[in-house]
């Protein structure tokens, strides 16, 4: 295509539905297209993913503009600092949005989803997020009409929980690792989002009928300040696998070092999802070697995605987030690619076509065409990695955050830890 967006396959809806949907206001080539990026500055939560959200995005940005823009006009990011820990907080950013006449709402995440899916609502406003929350695919589900726009881009807190039970099993069935019991002890902190993902677990646990146990259960209180007493209660459970159900980095990382001094020997340790904030390497340092940890969206590492990290890491360095750096890359080139078909004004159309689209990008596929408007989850709702978004487990080797599951997207095997 002339606009500058690349070549990607693009499934857009027809002409009579563009026609019949709202039309806001005739386009002009020399305006901006505006995007709006709610992004955690102030926040104590966040800073880290939001961050890699707006430079993924910057990225796609300047690649767009730099070829020509789309149909001549120049895409623009509207940044507006959010608190993802409160509804106020975050209902006030999407406001300032709606207020900036942005023709699209990207963003990482928010913790509490309905307040920011509401003031989008109220604009009809495109507002694609990676909240990765079950709650958020009911809300779209159960009020289609009035969410018509509002797209998750991947699937549900719940793989982290009950698509890690599975890759036990293959990990096990493939001879890459033989624990040493059965027992998974659970540390999981208080919020919604680490509560369903230790439901999930324990329902995958409990329908694998013996093969694996639930050792304990600890609950931790965010924000943790001292992960002894938990160290205690993993050495008295002393469990084959510890699952730590929590996501701020920082504290993450901080339990990599106490742990580090003393280990649960023999344990597979599970991070859930922090490490992929690129804080957690540099404050963990070597204590981090063999964690794993997991993802329900991720930048791939071989074919397009391999030239986007390496263009990443040429403009902000060698510290990259694994998540949502390539997933913020990811919309914005998607949304560049619709409007070039679709008035970026006109919202219901863009809707339509987002609905209709199949979009590979550095993640994996997008598709939107199932009632709660997010993309199929690899390997679990599909086999074939090129449908759908990868749940993908990641471990620390050599330093680095290493994929080593799903097959024909890993980089490397698991390998054993120090403490093993």
């Amino acid at each position: 295509m002339s606009s500058g967006i690349g070549r990607r396959e693009l499934l857009l809806g027809t002409a009579s539905a563009m026609l019949a949907a709202p039309f806001i206001r005739p386009a002009q080539a020399a305006d901006e297209i505006l995007i709006g990026v709610p992004t955690a500055q102030s926040s104590p939560v966040g800073v880290g993913d939001h961050k890699d959200w707006l430079n993924g995005s910057t990225l796609a940005v300047d690649e767009i503009n730099a070829a020509g823009g789309v149909k001549g006009r120049k895409l623009k990011l509207e940044v507006v600092d959010i608190d993802v820990l409160s509804p106020e907080g975050t209902v006030s950013a999407f406001q300032a949005l709606n207020g900036r006449k942005v023709h699209a709402i990207t963003s990482a995440f928010v913790l509490i989803p309905q307040p920011a899916m509401d003031a989008a609502a109220a604009t009809g406003v495109p507002y694609l997020h990676g909240n990765t929350g079950q709650a958020s695919l009911d809300l779209v589900k159960g009020n289609p009409t009035k969410y018509k726009n509002i797209f998750q881009i991947d699937g549900a807190e719940t793989w982290y929980g009950y698509g890690f039970i599975r890759y036990l099993d293959k990990l096990v069935e493939s001879g890459a690792w033989k624990p040493k019991n059965n027992k998974i002890h659970i540390v999981q902190e208080q919020i919604a989002y680490t509560q369903v993902i230790s439901k999930a677990t324990q329902q995958a646990i409990a329908e694998s009928k013996g093969k694996w146990a639930v050792g304990a259960i600890t609950d931790i209180q965010y924000p943790v300040q001292d992960w002894a007493p938990v160290l205690r209660a993993l050495h008295d459970t002393d469990a084959g696998v510890l699952f730590i159900d929590h996501w701020v980095a920082a504290e993450l990382a901080a339990f990599a070092q106490q742990f580090s001094g003393d280990p649960v020997k023999g344990s597979l340790v599970y991070l859930q999802y922090g490490p992929s904030q690129p804080e957690f390497l540099s404050l963990a340092g070597g204590t981090a070697e063999g964690m794993v940890w997991g993802t329900v969206i991720g930048t791939h590492a071989t074919g397009p995605a391999a030239t986007f990290r390496t263009a990443y890491k040429k403009r902000f360095g060698d510290n990259m987030g694994i998540v949502y750096t390539g997933s913020g890359y990811d919309m914005t080139k998607m949304l560049a690619q619709i409007w070039a078909e679709v008035d970026p004004s006109n919202f219901d159309g863009v809707g339509a076509a987002i609905r209709k689209a199949k979009y590979t990008g550095v993640c994996g596929t997008y598709t939107f065409d199932r009632p709660e408007q997010c993309p199929l989850v690899h390997p679990w709702q599909t086999e074939d990695a090129n449908a759908g978004i990868s749940h993908l487990l990641l471990q620390v080797q050599d330093g680095k955050h290493t994929i080593i599951a799903p097959d024909g997207l890993a980089e490397a095997k698991l390998k054993p830890a120090p403490w093993f």
